[in-house]
């Protein structure tokens, strides 16, 4: 049974205090996350990089999605968000996707959603950010496009990169008019290239 009053003691040595140990697992959340990505790191393996047990984790984040939410200080869960986009149907994804991301970054959490991501930038904490992109938004569309087989990396890559350059490019650089541009408007613009990206025919290939 994990103490919940005091959680520092269930293991001799265990860093002391509430926000010690909270802080000590986002540490060593936020090195793996980075290092090995979402689906490589154990929460098993976060725990023993904290020194504490595997219940603290679970006590403190509850899930390793949630875990890994806090380690990149997302305000929310995008897994509604996700839920609603891989809901949609195939030759709809592009704007479910740029829809929903958008309504993200554009909500009441804004301001919060982009000093994280400014942050991760400005840190060089580049692992965590491939790794939100890859797989926690990403994974589960590129298992719908992967026509023909193989071409899903590809197709989730080329996506990355737009959107990745939309909410740069609007929400950090400002760069006008796209940063007023209302977000449907932006929407119209960016989704049939994303929709290209997911489910396009592939360019012929050069013979040179």
């Amino acid at each position: 049974m994990v103490n919940e009053t005091d959680p520092s003691a269930t293991r001799t040595g265990r860093r002391p205090g509430r926000s010690g140990t909270r802080d000590a697992i986002l540490e060593s959340a936020r090195g793996l996350f980075a290092r090995q990505g979402f689906d490589k790191t154990s929460v098993r393996a976060v725990a023993a990089g904290a020194g504490v047990d595997s219940a603290l984790v679970h006590h403190y984040f509850g899930t390793k999605r949630e875990l890994f939410v806090a380690s990149i200080a997302l305000p929310i869960d995008p897994s509604d968000t996700l839920e609603r986009v891989l809901s949609a149907d195939t030759d709809d994804l592009g704007r479910a996707l740029v829809t929903g991301v958008l309504g993200v970054w554009e909500s009441d959490n804004s301001d919060a959603v982009i000093a994280a991501f400014r942050t991760m930038i400005a840190t060089g904490d580049t692992g965590l950010l491939r790794t939100f992109l890859m797989q926690v938004v990403l994974r589960d569309i590129a298992a719908r496009v992967d026509e023909p087989a193989g071409s899903a990396l590809e197709r989730v890559n080329l996506v990355a990169t737009q959107m990745s350059g939309l909410l740069l490019s609007r929400h950090i650089l400002k760069l006008e008019p796209l940063a007023s541009m209302p977000a449907e408007r932006v929407v119209d613009w960016v989704a049939p290239t994303l929709q290209r990206y997911l489910t396009g025919p592939l360019p012929t290939r050069s013979s040179h």
